[in-house]
C-alpha cells in the first residue's frame, strides 16, 4: 500500500528524514521559493522527479492545498512501544510518551504529533480501533513531525499503561475534577501522559490506570478544551519542569 504527502514543508521533512519516496510530482514550471529546495534535496536522494500539469496535482490532492508538490511514498509504518522506550534510553532521558485515548480527529492527531516533536517527547501511543491513524492528512497537519516521532498502535490502552507502569513510568491524565491544577503537580521523571478523546475525554477504564489526574483552569462558559490544545498545554508544562530540573543550581 502506498500514499502521498502533499505540501512543501511536509515533503521536505519527509525527504530530510530519509523517508522512502517513490516519486516526486512537481507542478510544471514551478521553481520558485522552497520548491527549489525540495527538488534539490530529492535529487540528492536519487528520487525520481516528474513535472506534471497542476490539474493532475489538484486531482490527486482532492481539493487540499498541495502547494505545487506531491511525494508518492510508501505507507507509514508504526513503531513498537519498546522502540519508543529505546529512543528515550538512547538519548539518556526519562521517557515522555503521549497516550491518545480515542482521538478520532486527524487534525488533532497531526497537531499532537507536531507538539510532541516540539517538546522532545519520545513517541505517541494510539489504540488500533475507534481512533485516527497515520493518514496523509495527519502527516500534512503534523508539518513533517510524523517523520520524527514514532507512533505505536496497541490493542488495549489500559494494558499498555500497566506495562509502562511496571517499567517505572508514572501515568498522568487530565480531567476537570482533577485534584491538582496542572502547573501545581510534580511532572518530573518518566511520564506517560493520557489525552482523552474530543467528546468523551478519558475513558473510565483508562482513567482507573492513571496514577493521578490534573485539571486545567476553565474560567469561561465551556467546560473543556480542544484535545490538541489541552495536550499541548500539559506537555509544555512538563517540558518547563524538566528544563528547570536540568538547570544548574545556584
Amino acid at each position: 500500500m502506498s500514499g502521498q504527502i502533499e505540501g512543501r514543508i511536509p515533503v521536505l521533512e519527509a525527504l530530510r528524514a530519509g523517508r522512502e519516496v517513490n516519486k516526486l510530482l512537481v507542478a510544471r514550471g514551478a521553481r520558485e521559493g522552497s520548491i527549489r529546495e525540495v527538488i534539490g534535496v530529492a535529487r540528492d536522494a536519487g528520487v525520481i522527479i516528474q513535472e506534471v500539469d497542476k490539474a493532475r496535482l489538484d486531482t490527486l490532492a482532492e481539493g487540499r492545498n498541495h502547494q505545487g508538490v506531491i511525494a508518492m511514498v510508501a505507507a507509514h509504518t508504526y513503531a513498537e512501544v519498546d522502540d519508543i522506550l529505546a529512543k528515550a534510553a538512547a538519548a539518556g532521558e526519562d521517557p515522555l510518551i503521549l497516550i491518545l485515548d480515542g482521538i478520532e480527529d486527524p487534525q488533532n492527531l497531526g497537531s499532537l504529533l507536531r507538539t510532541a516533536d516540539a517538546v522532545g517527547a519520545h513517541g505517541l501511543i494510539i489504540p488500533e480501533r475507534r481512533a485516527a491513524g497515520l493518514t496523509e492528512t495527519v502527516a500534512k497537519v503534523s508539518a513533517g513531525a510524523v517523520e520524527y516521532v514514532p507512533v505505536a498502535r496497541v490493542t488495549n490502552i489500559g494494558r499498555t499503561l500497566e506495562e509502562l507502569k511496571e517499567k517505572g513510568l508514572w501515568v498522568v491524565g487530565t480531567h476537570q475534577d482533577g485534584r491538582q491544577l496542572y502547573h501545581e503537580a510534580k511532572l518530573a521523571g518518566p511520564l506517560a501522559v493520557v489525552i482523552g478523546s474530543e467528546g468523551k475525554g478519558i475513558g473510565r477504564l483508562v482513567a482507573e490506570k492513571c496514577d493521578f489526574m490534573v485539571r486545567l483552569p476553565m474560567l469561561g462558559h465551556v467546560t473543556s478544551l480542544n484535545a490538541a490544545v489541552a495536550g499541548a498545554i500539559l506537555v509544555y508544562e512538563i517540558r518547563r519542569q524538566r528544563d528547570l530540573g536540568a538547570a544548574p543550581k545556584g
